[in-house]
């Protein structure tokens, strides 16, 4: 009888407590970042938890590991880290989780995206959700899209306004080949480096430049190290991805893995909307400080979009043929 009582007891708690109850939830789910809180990317992060703790009411205890440190600083090995589950969750970038899902090479083409409204018209269509089949295939689940922002170049050597200013110049790129073949393309000498070892290199004069949106460029205080040469191109833009290992998304009941979801998408939106009212005041805030920034004109913007074709080439049967096309579709019907 009274084993009887205890189990309609639990029951009867369980049906008063919803799909919640039996849910076995960690005390801390891990969140990792390259950027901590001081740029857009580990505000994105912020935003995230603090929407997640107060919709489950502290139910969802998520703590953000900022710099790389559950991987050691290697920000490449952040999406396999996730998909094996070492990682619970993280705010992303697309370059960094390239090598593990090819079609993230897709916004690292140089010059695909024209403009904010381009990367839009990517990240919010059909190319978009090939993106994130693609991702969700190789172990992890995506729940929205944040915004590094445009990467400009910058170098202590001089302006750059045509491709063959670059020829010889040292630069830092991040861990992916495209970049490599980008910047070799162009006659410069690619160099790279974690994001850590970058800004040590630069104050030695080990490397000559390095390519990052406005936001790294002004918190991270590059001009102090000798890059008082920023050219803004609009290259390439970085979307951040909110995302979840397969492995933990699937112990969240579907009431939470909505609101986990939400959460990520409300926190997005509210991270791109700031970052990109922003740049106005950091792009002022960084040629007060000395800095020549250089503006393309649409003559030499044609210019390095040529040079840099043979990267299509080369990487487009790698992306796939078929997204690089829905995503050109894309931004050419965009809307101004």
């Amino acid at each position: 009888m009274l084993k009887r009582r205890t189990l309609l007891a639990a029951a009867t708690l369980g049906m008063l407590l919803g799909p919640f109850a039996s849910a076995d939830y960690k005390a801390e789910y891990t969140v990792s970042t390259v950027l901590p809180a001081a740029f857009p990317w580990g505000q994105a992060a912020e935003k995230w938890v603090e929407l997640v703790t107060e919709r489950s009411q502290g139910r969802i205890n998520m703590k953000i590991y900022s710099n790389s440190q559950l991987v050691s600083g290697d920000q490449t090995k952040e999406f396999s880290a996730m998909r094996s589950g070492l990682i619970d969750m993280a705010v992303g970038s697309t370059i960094n989780w390239s090598p593990q899902v090819p079609e993230l090479n897709l916004f690292s083409l140089p010059f695909l995206m024209p403009d904010e409204q381009a990367i839009d018209a990517i990240t919010q269509g059909e190319a978009g959700e090939a993106v994130f089949k693609a991702i969700e295939k190789r172990g992890v689940t995506p729940l929205a899209w944040g915004e590094n922002g445009f990467r400009e170049l910058s170098n202590s050597k001089r302006a750059i306004v045509t491709p063959d200013d670059l020829k010889g110049l040292k630069i830092r790129v991040v861990g992916s080949p495209l970049f490599q073949d980008t910047f070799s393309a162009l006659g410069a000498n690619p160099t790279q480096m974690s994001w850590a070892d970058a800004k040590p290199a630069l104050t030695t004069g080990a490397v000559d430049g390095q390519e990052n949106p406005l936001s790294v460029f002004d918190v991270a205080r590059i001009d102090q190290v000798g890059q008082l040469y920023l050219t803004q191109w609009h290259y390439m833009a970085d979307p951040l991805v909110f995302a979840v290992s397969n492995r933990v998304w699937k112990t969240f009941s579907v009431e939470d893995q909505a609101l986990l979801k939400q959460a990520a998408i409300d926190a997005g939106q509210w991270e791109i909307k700031k970052s990109r009212a922003e740049l106005a005041d950091t792009l002022a805030t960084i040629k007060q400080r000395g800095v020549n920034v250089t503006d393309l004109t649409p003559e030499q913007q044609a210019a390095f979009v040529q040079a840099t074709q043979s990267v299509y080439d080369s990487w487009t049967p790698r992306i796939g043929a078929d997204l690089v096309k829905q995503a050109q579709d894309a931004v050419a019907n965009r809307t101004q």
